[in-house]
């Protein structure tokens, strides 16, 4: 997921919408905004990893807040490995870093938000998911991703 911009209502559909499907973890590239959204991702049932973005403001206190439940704060970068899967996460307001990073080899998949555009893109070698937008203020559609990581599937899910 990315880009939920304190849309409370949002995560929350976002947070059920996962715990429905199992999901062992689950990433946000960014653009969280403020520390009080942090009540609304307390029922997530899965690993919650994040990264900052361009919009978020009090970064000591979102990580402080999301941490103190359990959340992973991999502040502008985070290198994860999950099942076996090497993952960049990154907010990716810089399209070059987000090229070289997918062109690096060095990752199975990258998960970049910023652009509230769903979709993947693979012409650097690499999987590139852009989960879109969880707020839907920009494109009227809140959208996350799901990644099978075993297959490197991706679906794209309207919530």
């Amino acid at each position: 997921m990315s880009d939920s911009h304190d849309n409370l209502e949002a995560i929350e559909q976002a947070v059920e919408f996962f715990n429905k499907k199992s999901v062992s973890a689950v990433l946000h590239a960014g653009d969280i905004v403020a520390p009080f959204t942090a009540r609304a991702f307390k029922e997530l049932d899965a690993k919650l990893y994040f990264v900052f973005g361009n919009n978020d403001g009090d970064r000591l206190l979102l990580k402080e807040w999301f941490e103190d439940f359990g959340a992973q704060c991999c502040k502008d970068f985070g290198d994860l490995h999950i099942e076996g899967r090497r993952i960049a996460l990154l907010h990716g307001i810089y399209e070059e870093q987000v090229k070289a990073i997918a062109a690096s080899g060095m990752f199975d998949v990258v998960v970049r938000g910023h652009t509230h555009d769903a979709g993947v893109v693979t012409d650097y070698g690499t999987p590139i998911i852009n989960p879109g937008e969880t707020t839907g203020l920009l494109t009227g559609r809140r959208t996350v991703a799901l990644l099978d990581l075993e297959s490197l599937d991706v679906e794209i899910v309207e919530l």
